[in-house]
Parts: structure tokens; C-alpha cells; sequence
């Protein structure tokens, strides 16, 4: 390991480059990393073969940070102008909106329930949670959307207790 001198900085890129260490072939700037030939270097001439974007160093698979450095992307859709945080539309699919809760609001109030809801929601007003999971993953198809379904219809049992007991003391 040794330090690039001012000079070859100047050759290699017009870049800030303090502190900046040589290892195997690479150039460690912050979360830059530039690829060249050593030898061309050490003779101060311009041989960069491509410069990489790369996460910052010690990208191990083990601990605590394990894996592959990401920046985490917030912010939805709108009013967000800087394109490296801006959400990809491929994952604002299903997202509920205001308009969209209120569709499937009134649906299923005018609608109302499917038979095998039904069934679930009978099941989970006995206590048999268990049951009732493994009744939504047969007719459902998946552990995950089972889990959710299944707390879905906790809620609306919920939801139900409530009116009826806001509507006992109203009277």
C-alpha cells in the first residue's frame, strides 16, 4: 500500500482526491473506486480502464450490516424532483390510495363478505386462529397472504364489536 502523490492525482481525474490509497489494482475515494493498471500509475501516466460506483468497503456477508450496501429509497411519487430517490412507478404498484380505499370501501359494504370469509370469521370468533390460518393458506394458496387475510378478518371483527357496542350505548 502507498499514498498517490498530487501529481498522478491530477493525471488519473480532476477530482478531490486526499488521503486516496492504491490496493491490488483499486483506488478507495469515500464510495468511488477506480480500476487501473498499477505499474501506469506509479509512472504518472492516464491508463484508467473504467471507473465503478461501489458501495464503501467491507461488504461482508456475515454480522450485523451483512450483505450489499443500498441507500434506502423514500419519499413516494410526487413532489420528489431528485431522480436516485424518486420510487420506481414498478413499485407504487397496489399502493392504496385515498381513492382506491374508498372504492373497496364501498364495495364491500354494498357487497359485503365472500363465504369463505365468512366461514374465517366464524372460526376466529371461536378462538381457533390456528384452524381458520390453515382453512385461508388451502384456499388462498400462500402462508404470507394467509397471515394477512387472516388478520384482515381479526380487524373487521373488531371493527364489528365496536359498532355494536357504540351502537348499544347510543341507545
Amino acid at each position: 500500500m502507498f499514498t498517490i502523490t498530487n501529481n498522478t492525482t491530477s493525471h488519473i481525474n480532476k477530482c478531490k482526491w486526499e488521503r486516496t490509497k492504491i490496493v491490488n489494482s483499486y483506488i478507495f475515494i469515500g464510495d468511488k473506486t477506480i480500476i487501473f493498471n498499477k505499474k501506469s500509475v506509479e509512472q504518472n501516466s492516464q491508463v484508467v480502464k473504467r471507473i465503478v460506483n461501489m458501495a464503501p468497503r467491507f461488504e461482508i456477508a456475515v454480522g450485523l450490516k451483512k450483505g450489499h450496501k443500498t441507500t434506502k429509497i423514500s419519499g413516494g411519487k410526487k413532489g420528489i424532483t431528485d431522480k436516485a430517490i424518486r420510487i420506481r412507478p414498478a413499485r407504487l404498484k397496489g399502493l392504496q390510495t385515498k381513492h382506491s380505499k374508498f372504492v373497496r370501501d364501498l364495495v364491500r359494504e354494498v357487497v359485503g363478505h365472500a363465504p369463505y370469509e365468512k366461514r374465517v370469521m366464524e372460526l376466529l370468533k371461536v378462538s381457533k386462529d390456528k384452524r381458520a390460518l390453515k382453512f385461508l393458506k388451502r384456499r388462498l394458496g400462500t402462508h404470507i397472504r394467509a397471515k394477512r387475510k387472516r388478520e384482515e378478518m381479526s380487524n373487521v371483527l373488531v371493527q364489528m364489536r365496536k359498532a355494536a357496542a357504540h351502537a348499544h350505548h347510543a341507545h
